[in-house]
């Protein structure tokens, strides 16, 4: 039975050992791309056995995801400490999705495994839904009781996602992940995605 689905249900030592598997990962993945990412290779710098690495990661894919979903918190935890300063929803929004793209081109092999596993859905990740909570909490000023609380993500659990407003956020989001297709591809430049993702934004959330 894998252990990799909640840390919340993992001993501290459990935590620990999975913390450093995905932190192992993440500095092979820098070195080499995503083909150094060899879960035999991970095993043995992280100092597990290879049944014990499989036990949290069945697949190779759910490591690239694990070493993702470790930037979007990142990510998440760098919005709560420094929010977008724009005046408008608009421009609050697209300060979000640029901050994650150039997170998440900082290893574009990376990005590239994630975007392919979602289009494939070789493994559940649910990185839409977690910038569109993302980004309407910035958008609307709702992450002001959250500011302040130093390594804390935004609490999802107020969101509306049946919403017109969400469903307009969660439409600029898929935007967004086109876009981050379109860099992938070599199509697009950070600077000509900003571009349309502010043209995107302005037309999509013009009534918030």
């Amino acid at each position: 039975m894998a252990v990799h689905a909640s840390s919340g249900a993992m001993s501290r030592t459990q935590t620990q050992r999975r913390k450093r598997i995905v932190q192992t990962a993440a500095a092979l993945a820098v070195r080499g791309g995503v083909e150094a990412m060899q879960m035999r290779s991970v095993a043995e710098r992280a100092g597990v056995a290879l049944g014990t690495l499989y036990r949290y990661f069945p697949s190779k894919m759910d490591l690239v995801v694990a070493v993702v979903t470790e930037e979007l918190d990142l990510l998440e935890g760098g919005i709560v400490r420094r929010p977008p300063t724009a005046d408008t929803p608009s421009g609050r929004a697209v300060d979000v999705f640029l901050r994650a793209t150039r997170g998440l081109m900082r290893e574009p092999e990376l990005a590239d495994a994630l975007v392919r596993s979602l289009i494939m859905a070789e493994v559940k990740m649910e990185l839409d839904v977690r910038i569109s909570d993302l980004v309407w909490r910035v958008a609307t000023g709702s992450l002001e009781g959250a500011v302040g609380r130093d390594d804390e993500a935004p609490d999802a659990a107020d969101v509306d996602r049946e919403s017109t407003g969400y469903v307009l956020v969660s439409s600029l989001t898929s935007v967004w992940i086109f876009e981050l297709v379109e860099i992938l591809k070599g199509r697009r430049d950070v600077d000509e995605v900003e571009r349309r993702l502010h043209v995107a934004a302005e037309r999509l959330l013009a009534s918030f």
